[in-house]
């Protein structure tokens, strides 16, 4: 499967913006998804799952109450909502599918076999 991300920006405090994760190639339908992201010099960082059809989601506690994902099945799309950006959100943001159907979301990276490029997300103060 071939995902594609797009929405990102530069925005300040505050500020709202929405992902998109768009897969082709093969159908994400049936599998679990998630968000993770990378700032310079840190690690990749799990962000948010959901599940293949969008009954379950889990976050990271830094983006709890901020952060919405969800999916668009017939689409082939998932969205990652952010509201009340910070500084500290700022890195790229990227999709990934894991290929294993209808199965709990993982957080961990290394459950995931398909990611895309990412989309740049910068927080100004």
């Amino acid at each position: 499967v071939q995902l594609v991300e797009s929405g990102g920006g530069m925005v300040h405090t505050g500020d709202s913006l929405r992902l998109s994760c768009a897969a082709s190639r093969h159908t994400i339908r049936d599998y679990p998804m998630a968000w993770f992201r990378q700032a310079p010099q840190k690690e990749r960082e799990f962000v948010a799952t959901i599940d293949w059809n969008g009954g379950r989601t889990n976050y990271v506690d830094s983006v709890k109450g901020r952060f919405t994902v969800s999916r668009d099945n017939a689409k082939e799309m998932i969205f990652l909502q952010m509201n009340n950006l910070k500084p500290e959100d700022t890195a790229v943001y990227v999709c990934a599918a894991e290929h294993s159907w209808r199965s709990e979301p993982e957080t961990s990276q290394y459950a995931y076999d398909s990611w895309g490029l990412g989309t740049q997300v910068t927080v100004s103060s």
